[in-house]
């Protein structure tokens, strides 16, 4: 039986006009009241009303796109060529096929993440597309779950791009391990053998799976004893990067490469082993990961492994509208491809 008005004024100990006060946003209401009325409403999963033309739909023309952070090229690419395809169907312009993105910026916020998908359920959007790794908790998966499928039960189609698969939800997710690994083992041809790696947030499953692939890599090569002391965690930006590379020096002033889980980061030890008077990649070679547009552009040109975003993302745009048919069993792997640049080279000796 569907949540009524009722139902959550019951919850919240006040009265049905409050809870409508409240959700309409026009009328003053005490913090405190306001605050117990949208944990009912978020508790019983209630969906406000919306137009008349929206109800006879299910949905609306809005689609919900979540990024971690739109300011990062990572997921401001995907982003981008999701909103792309929300236009009218090739050939048809101006019959009613156009869609409203609204990137949602999740700042990483596993409860701002769980507070968008409620609120579009509440505006019964049409699509959501949430992009890059999950955070790796129990609770927290359990709950964006919960979600996705009372979306789908909605009629709300929930596409992810860059994560691990969940039930009622189409996904397109990426070969972090299989990239990872095959980037390792491009440095190990090359000659290495003390190699630092500079890793996400520990939480994230992209973080997870890339440092996955990196100890496979080692590991067939017999050299994974060392992999804790030379792996550092930071933040998938370049401070994390100068930080963490200072670090692993600290640790090995021998290493002859350092992994980077990401471009950006890569950046920053790029720029710690300058500082330290130490040469790319004469005497420390420098991997990434993602192939961001800047990779090519770095001096010297950034060895990584590229994920073709714009694909992925304008691939999950059109699931999220059904003008592409779903992979079998809903989830399809985009591959990584190895671009082998300037900024790794065979040790020195």
């Amino acid at each position: 039986m569907a949540v009524t008005l009722a139902d959550v004024a019951a919850r919240a100990r006040v009265s049905a006009a409050t809870v409508s006060r409240v959700l309409s946003g026009n009328y003053p209401v005490a913090e405190s009241t306001r605050t117990r009325v949208l944990r009912a409403v978020d508790e019983l999963e209630y969906v406000v009303n919306g137009p008349a033309s929206a109800l006879a739909a299910a949905t609306s023309d809005l689609v919900g796109v979540l990024v971690n952070d739109i300011a990062d090229p990572f997921f401001g690419i995907m982003a981008g060529a999701v909103q792309a395809e929300m236009g009218a169907p090739a050939g048809e312009p101006g019959r009613g096929g156009e869609k409203l993105a609204v990137i949602c910026n999740t700042g990483g916020s596993p409860e701002r993440e769980l507070n968008y998908l409620t609120l579009l359920q509440r505006q019964r959007a049409a699509a959501v597309v949430l992009t890059g790794g999950a955070v790796e908790h129990p609770d927290h998966a359990a709950a964006v779950a919960t979600k996705a499928s009372r979306l789908a039960a909605s009629g709300t189609r929930v596409v992810l791009c860059g994560r691990p698969p969940i039930a009622d939800a189409t996904t397109l997710t990426f070969d972090n391990r299989g990239g990872a690994r095959r980037l390792t083992e491009h440095l190990l041809t090359l000659g290495h053998r003390r190699i630092g790696y500079v890793a996400g947030p520990a939480e994230r499953t992209t973080t997870r799976h890339r440092l996955e692939g990196h100890r496979a890599a080692l590991g067939a090569a017999g050299l994974d004893a060392d992999l804790e002391r030379l792996t550092v965690h930071g933040l998938y930006d370049r401070a994390s990067g100068y930080d963490a590379t200072l670090e692993l020096l600290r640790r090995d002033r021998d290493l002859t490469a350092i992994v980077a889980a990401n471009d950006t980061i890569a950046l920053g030890v790029c720029a710690a082993l300058r500082d330290q008077g130490l040469r790319i990649p004469e005497d420390v070679s420098v991997a990434g990961f993602d192939d961001l547009p800047f990779s090519a552009d770095a001096v010297p040109a950034l060895t990584t492994m590229r994920l073709p975003l714009h694909e992925a993302g304008a691939r999950a745009g059109r699931l999220a509208l059904g003008r592409e048919p779903q992979p079998p069993g809903g989830v399809a792997m985009v591959r990584a491809e190895l671009m082998a640049r300037a900024s790794t080279a065979p040790p020195r000796g």
